[in-house]
C-alpha cells in the first residue's frame, strides 16, 4: 500500500514533485523487490508469458488502472489525462518493458532462482517489467493528485528474445497509436547500480541471420576438377564475403559478418554434395543495414562463381539498430541527472547485440538507457548467462527515472 504525501504539500515545483516521487518509490520498493523476485522464480519463454502478464495486469488493476491485454500475451495500460483543456488529444509518452525469459539454466545463487527447468531471466527482463510497473504505480498516484500533466502508456511487450519479436505484434495491433515518444531501460551489469548510461544515435546493432548453402555433384578428393568442390567454395565464402562487405559498405557503419556454424561432409576423402555456413550480420547504421542485403547477395554469388557450384542465400532480416533520438535522449539524461546526479549519468558504449525496441523507433522518436545493475566492488556478471545477478537497488533508480521523466522532473545540464 502506498504511503502518500498530502497533495497540498506539493508546491508544483520540479524539486517538490521529485521529492514526492522519491517518497512513493521508497514506499513501494519492498513490494517491487518481491515482485521482481517472483518473476525471476517463474520465468516464461517468448509468447508464452501467460502468468507474467496476469500478475502485471492484476497489480495494475489493484491500483485502479485499466490495463488492456494484447493478443496472446502482454498488455498495455494508459495513465493520466486523456485530453487537453478543449478536448484535443494529448500525445502520449510510451514506457516499454519486455516480459520473456531465455531458454538457459538458472545458475543464480539466490533463494528466488528459477523454478522452471532450463528457463531463466538471464537478460534482466524481470527487472525491466518491475521498473515499468513501478513507474506506472507512481504515475497513477500522481494522476490521482492532479500532478501528471501528460498521458503515459505502459507497454508490457512479449517476445523480445525471438525474431520476429513482440514489438511487431504491438505495432500491428495499433497500440502505438497516439504515442509520440517512447523510452525503455535495459539492465547493464557493466555499470554500477546508481549509474545510468545514455547515448545519442545507435546504441545497439542491427542483427540478421545469414545462411549460405553450397551444392555440387559430390566426388572423390583425388578428382576435384571433375565436380564442384563444395568445401573449397564454402571456405571462400567464409573468408571473402566479410571482406567484401567491409569494402562495399561505409566502415563507419560498424558492419560485421561473423560465422558461427559450418557443416559439410563426413569423410576426409570425399567431396560432399552439400554444405552450409551460418552466422550473423550486424550493423550500427540503418542506411548501411538497408544496403547490406544487396551487397551480400552480390558478394556470395561472385565469390563462388569460379567453382562450378550452386548457391542459395537465406538472409533473414532481424532487427534494425536502436537509434536514440537526440531530443528524447536529452530529456532522458535530464531526468537521470535529477535521480542520480550529473556524475551518475555516463556515456554508454555501443553494442553489436540486437534489440527489438528498435522497431518502435522506426515509427516514433525514442531512446533506450542502460540501467546499472552491478554491485560496486563485486563480481561483474554478463547478460544471457544463467548466473546473472543484479543489484536490486537498481529497481528504485529505474522507477524514479521513468516516473520522473513522465512527470517532467528534469535537472539542468551542468
Amino acid at each position: 500500500m502506498l504511503t502518500m504525501t498530502d497533495s497540498s504539500s506539493v508546491e508544483g515545483s520540479a524539486q517538490a514533485l521529485g521529492a514526492l516521487i522519491a517518497d512513493l518509490v521508497t514506499s513501494l520498493e519492498p513490494e517491487l523487490v518481491a515482485f521482481r523476485r517472483d518473476l525471476h522464480a517463474h520465468p516464461e519463454l517468448s509468447r508464452a508469458e501467460v502468468r507474467t502478464t496476469a500478475v502485471v495486469v492484476e497489480r495494475l488493476r489493484a491500483a485502479g488502472l485499466a490495463p488492456q491485454a494484447l493478443l496472446v500475451t502482454g498488455a498495455v495500460c494508459d495513465i493520466g489525462p486523456q485530453a487537453g483543456p478543449v478536448g484535443e488529444p494529448l500525445p502520449r509518452l510510451g514506457l516499454r518493458a519486455d516480459l520473456d525469459a531465455l531458454p538457459v539454466e538458472d545458475r543464480c545463487a539466490c533463494a528466488w532462482r528459477s523454478t522452471v527447468p532450463r528457463v531463466a531471466h538471464a537478460c534482466g527482463h524481470d527487472l525491466h517489467t518491475t521498473v515499468v510497473l513501478g513507474a506506472g504505480l507512481v504515475l497513477a498516484a500522481l494522476h490521482e493528485r492532479g500532478l501528471l500533466a501528460r498521458p503515459v502508456r505502459l507497454f508490457f511487450q512479449p517476445a523480445e528474445e525471438v525474431m520476429p519479436g513482440g514489438a511487431h505484434d504491438v505495432i500491428a495491433q495499433g497500440r502505438l497509436a497516439g504515442v509520440d515518444r517512447i523510452v525503455a531501460v535495459h539492465a547493464e551489469p557493466k555499470l554500477d547500480a546508481g549509474q545510468i548510461g545514455t547515448r545519442i544515435g545507435p546504441i545497439t546493432s542491427a542483427s540478421d541471420t545469414v545462411t549460405v548453402t553450397v551444392t555440387g555433384g559430390g566426388g572423390h578428393t583425388s578428382r576435384p576438377h571433375l565436380t564442384g568442390d563444395v568445401v573449397h567454395a564454402l571456405g571462400q565464402v567464409v573468408t571473402q564475403v566479410p571482406a567484401v562487405l567491409g569494402r562495399r559498405l561505409d566502415p563507419r557503419s560498424g558492419v560485421n559478418l561473423t560465422w558461427g556454424a559450418i557443416h559439410a561432409g563426413d569423410a576426409p576423402n570425399a567431396i560432399p554434395a552439400i554444405g552450409t555456413v551460418s552466422g550473423t550480420l550486424r550493423c550500427l547504421d540503418v542506411r548501411a543495414w538497408e544496403q547490406a542485403g544487396q551487397v551480400l547477395r552480390e558478394a556470395v554469388a561472385q565469390v563462388v562463381a569460379p567453382y562450378a557450384v550452386g548457391v542459395t542465400l537465406d538472409h533473414h532480416r532481424g532487427v534494425p539498430p536502436v537509434d536514440n533520438d537526440e531530443a528524447v535522449t536529452a530529456e532522458l539524461e535530464a531526468a537521470a541527472r535529477a535521480v542520480v546526479g550529473a556524475a551518475g549519468v555516463v556515456l554508454t558504449e555501443q553494442s553489436l547485440g540486437g534489440e527489438d525496441f528498435a522497431w518502435y523507433l522506426t515509427e516514433v522518436p525514442g531512446a533506450m538507457a542502460r540501467l546499472g545493475t552491478g554491485t560496486p566492488g563485486a563480481r561483474r556478471y554478463d547478460l544471457h548467462q544463467g548466473d546473472l545477478t543484479i543489484d536490486e537497488s537498481a529497481i528504485a533508480v529505474g522507477v524514479r527515472l521513468l516516473a520522473g521523466l513522465a512527470a517532467g522532473v528534469l535537472a539542468e545540464a551542468g
